[in-house]
């Protein structure tokens, strides 16, 4: 039963409901909000998780404020997540994460498995006011390679491989073509970026370059390139 009606205290056990700044409602957040646009990606492999997105964030979608936004963090001994959205709602999302993955560690001793920080997540993206975001959460631990995808009304969904942002549709037609059960870890890096240079050409939300992240159960490794020449 929810413990939610009028008048009756919330449920400890429901994430709280936050609300948005006045006058801002998902996807209407004005001309004057720095915007990551983008394009993200997340490829499993049995050798471990690729993240992969482009450098560019814009001022309302209209002007380029900034060409080497790094969109992908880590937030896990072994997990990492993208910003997707208004630039400081994703970074207030990625501190808010973090501060938990740390604290869940400092008491137990050990750290979240990625299962438990997507569904976090997920309560998090439908509870808190970080406006409209909709990032993907990759990691390894014991269980194996994973990516989730979070939408911001909270669902989570696992797959092998997924991509949000402006320019998903772009990257999508090269992923469907080239993803293989069977990928190395090299073989998923060079198809992430080159889906990322898909959508770059023609999405005006991403450029400038790409992110990867190579997740495997030794840690988190991010680098930056700004040419896409290494991976055609």
């Amino acid at each position: 039963m929810n413990n939610r009606t009028h008048g009756a205290d919330p449920s400890p056990y429901e994430p709280e409901l936050g609300s948005l700044p006045n006058g801002s409602q998902a996807g209407d957040d004005g001309d004057t909000v720095n915007k990551t646009g983008t394009t993200t990606i997340g490829i499993a492999t049995d050798e471990g998780v690729v993240i992969a997105t482009d450098m560019r964030a814009s001022l309302g979608g209209r002007f380029v404020s900034n060409k080497n936004v790094q969109k992908v963090e880590q937030i896990h001994p072994t997990g990492a997540l993208t910003l997707v959205g208004s630039v400081g709602g994703a970074q207030s999302f990625i501190r808010t994460l973090r501060s938990e993955v740390d604290l869940y560690e400092a008491r137990r001793g050990e750290p979240m498995d990625i299962e438990a920080l997507a569904t976090l997540a997920g309560n998090f993206a439908r509870g808190g006011p970080f406006r409209a975001i909709n990032p993907i959460l990759g990691g390894v631990d014991d269980e194996g390679s994973h990516v989730y995808s979070i939408d911001p009304a909270g669902g989570v969904m696992e797959d092998d491989y997924t991509v949000t942002g402006s320019g998903m549709q772009l990257a999508y037609g090269l992923l469907e073509q080239e993803y293989d059960d069977d990928l190395s870890l090299e073989d998923a890096k060079s198809i992430a970026a080159r889906a990322i240079k898909s959508a770059v050409e023609r999405d005006t939300g991403s450029g400038n370059g790409v992110f990867l992240a190579e997740i495997t159960d030794e840690g988190v490794d991010i680098e930056g390139h700004e040419a896409f020449d290494a991976f055609l």
